[in-house]
């Protein structure tokens, strides 16, 4: 989706210094947007001082991907050809180390690597240090990440804090539109300091130029590109950061089920990110995680999506067979809230751009299912349109629904929404400049709330929402 133009610049990260711990490890080279297995022992050794070339090594990351009970992943891109391995440990236990397997990043896997830390236990917090050619790597701020907790039949689940926003447009001059399109980066440090559990990017996590979409190396130069902005780097070290994609990170603007190069698109974003799972129910990037007693469902609105200006009764927005998944999974999930993330809006009215009121008749299946077969705690998430709303939707047999749009991060806001008449707009929710959503979700198991806070790019409260989770039954 195009909108007005703003202002851009770009940085160049700088190096800091930390002791760090010097280990080993068997190498191998990772296969495409595969998890690296990792072969991890427990070390005692001596610390060492970084040494400054291996911080050349580095291009973006490290960043902390999924965390399970039993494993957690890791990510990190070099700038040349590198053997790369996490030491990690126990918050308040370093003398017991464990590091995962080495692998060697090249060119077929983008100089990434997936670096699997699979011998931690649930409920556990860990800091870590990135190595590279087996020598430490300094980053300036805390490395950590976390196990998740094992409650089930033992306790309440913990509360827990996320992060989430959309649409990331980072500058290159040399491929940007006439008119700078990007800003405030800094909104990356102000989500840092909100200390989120998590990040959840809704989509538009990259913008792919022109120049980009029709090949391989275009397709990976965006990403790494965009994965090195300086600002993002803390965020990405020490909280989990999961995603999903929308049309610009998939290809061209507005694009669907023909693009011809979705298959380069999806191994970049398996590359990229480190989510659990992809290719649920037939979609691309479709797939599902848990994080405490909350269910996230992560789907694909371009891989089977038919094209907006090919309206029909059964045009295709998520698809036969991913719809089915979603359903089939939200009836099975026990978790209080269920988060349906998607790039578009799913309850807001009004038939703009690319929301799913376009796509009427596979929209009313989807809530009409919802509601027959009473699903509890159903709560959409979106991005895409340049400002942040909070939309509810009325039904007359179940709870309301609501749709939480946080979007723009740093691309350009657009100031149209005001006039486009979503009748279920929650009042005072609407958001036109590039901010973020903090979500915190807290109280026992028998009445957890959430608390939905938006901040502008600068960290100020703009609005805040609460929902109760009996609220949604």
């Amino acid at each position: 989706m195009s909108h007005t133009l703003t202002h851009w610049r770009w940085a160049v990260w700088g190096v800091g210094t930390l002791v760090l711990t010097a280990c080993a490890a068997t190498a191998q080279q990772a296969p495409p947007a595969a998890a690296e297995t990792a072969e991890v022992t427990t070390t005692k050794s001596t610390k060492l001082k970084p040494v400054r070339g291996a911080a050349a090594l580095l291009r973006s990351g490290p960043m902390v991907g999924y965390s399970e009970m039993r494993e957690v992943m890791l990510w990190v891109q070099t700038t040349q050809p590198t053997r790369a391995h996490i030491e990690y440990w126990e918050k308040d236990k370093p003398d017991e180390r464990y590091q995962t397997a080495e692998v060697e990043t090249g060119e077929v896997s983008g100089l990434t690597a997936h670096l699997l830390a699979d011998k931690v236990q649930p409920g556990r917090r860990y800091e870590y240090a990135l190595y590279l050619n087996r020598k430490p790597v300094a980053r300036p701020y805390p490395l950590e990440f976390q196990s998740q907790e094992l409650w089930q039949w033992r306790k309440d689940p913990a509360n827990f804090r996320m992060a989430m926003g959309s649409c990331t447009y980072v500058s290159e001059a040399a491929y940007d539109r006439p008119v700078p399109y990007a800003g405030d980066y800094d909104i990356f440090t102000s989500i840092d300091q909100q200390k989120p559990d998590l990040m959840l990017w809704l989509g538009d996590n990259v913008y792919l130029r022109e120049a980009d979409w029709n090949t391989r190396t275009g397709i990976w130069h965006r990403n790494s590109h965009t994965r090195a902005l300086p600002e993002m780097q803390p965020l990405l070290g020490h909280a989990h950061n999961y995603a999903l994609w929308d049309d610009h990170d998939y290809g061209p603007n507005d694009s669907g089920y023909s693009f011809a190069h979705k298959q380069l698109t999806l191994a970049a974003f398996k590359r990229f990110w480190a989510n659990p799972n992809y290719e649920q129910g037939g979609g691309g990037i479709t797939g599902t995680f848990q994080w405490n007693d909350v269910q996230f469902f992560l789907l694909d609105d371009r891989w089977l999506r038919s094209a907006n200006k090919l309206p029909t009764a059964n045009a295709s927005y998520l698809g036969e067979t991913q719809l089915q998944w979603l359903l089939d999974a939200l009836a099975s999930s026990t978790a209080t809230f269920k988060f349906v993330a998607v790039g578009g809006q799913v309850l807001n009215p009004a038939r703009v751009f690319e929301n799913y009121s376009n796509y009427e008749q596979e929209r009313g299946r989807l809530l009409n299912a919802i509601t027959a077969a009473k699903i509890p705690g159903v709560i959409f998430l979106s991005g895409d349109r340049h400002h942040t709303e909070l939309t509810r939707l009325e039904r007359t047999n179940g709870y309301p629904l609501y749709d939480l749009t946080v979007s723009p991060l740093t691309s350009a806001p657009a100031l149209g929404a005001r006039e486009e008449g979503n009748t279920g707009r929650v009042a005072g929710t609407l958001v036109t400049q590039r901010n973020f959503a903090i979500v915190d979700v807290s109280g026992p198991l028998a009445d957890r709330h959430l608390q939905i806070r938006i901040h502008d790019a600068k960290g100020k409260l703009l609005w805040e929402q609460s929902i109760a989770a009996k609220d949604l039954r």
